[in-house]
């Protein structure tokens, strides 16, 4: 059994196409226009021309990551414990210096981004800071200007134990029986 189909006289055979073939068809020496590749030096239809690589790389600035790496630092660690916050303030001035210094640099300095955000995360680890702060202040001033602030009481206080009765009465009782 064959593959290939009946042929009836005149007709032509079937054109197989000459897919991954280096040679072209029979009868045909050039490919037809828009196949094949483009001519050394252009790119193919469709895609931009090739550069020599990127271009010149932008050095980061210095303290940018510095002042990311701070607030993040600061606003993370002060959630687990009130430490960390005490950094906030310098990635705040960090983060405004270096985005101060990349906008005056026209383009030679980069890391903007990450000041930026050292500057954001400073500004939320301050505002933190400051209630942490503020918190800390009231809880001061209340403990000095509220007598019984703490729960604790006093000697006038009618409803503490009174540890002299229990003494009175271990002393006293009897030993011989």
């Amino acid at each position: 059994m064959s593959d290939e189909e009946p042929r009836y006289p005149g007709q032509e055979p079937p054109h197989q196409p000459n897919w991954g073939s280096a040679y072209p068809p029979p009868g045909q020496s050039t490919p037809p226009p828009g196949y094949g590749y483009p001519p050394p030096g252009y790119p193919p239809p469709g895609y931009p021309p090739q550069g020599y690589g990127y271009g010149p790389v932008v050095p980061k600035h210095p303290n940018a990551s510095t002042a990311m790496v701070l607030g993040i630092v600061g606003v993370a660690g002060g959630f687990l414990c009130w430490l960390p916050l005490l950094v906030s303030p310098v990635a705040l001035f960090q983060g405004r210096k270096a985005m101060r210094e990349i906008d005056a640099s026209n383009g030679q300095l980069n890391g903007r981004s990450e000041a930026k955000a050292g500057f954001v995360l400073g500004i939320i680890g301050t505002v933190l800071l400051a209630l942490a702060l503020a918190f800390v202040v009231l809880i001061v001033v209340l403990s000095l200007t509220i007598q019984d602030f703490w729960g604790e009481t006093t000697d006038d206080d009618p409803g503490t134990f009174d540890t002299s009765a229990r003494t009175s009465l271990v002393a006293t009782w009897p030993s011989g029986a």
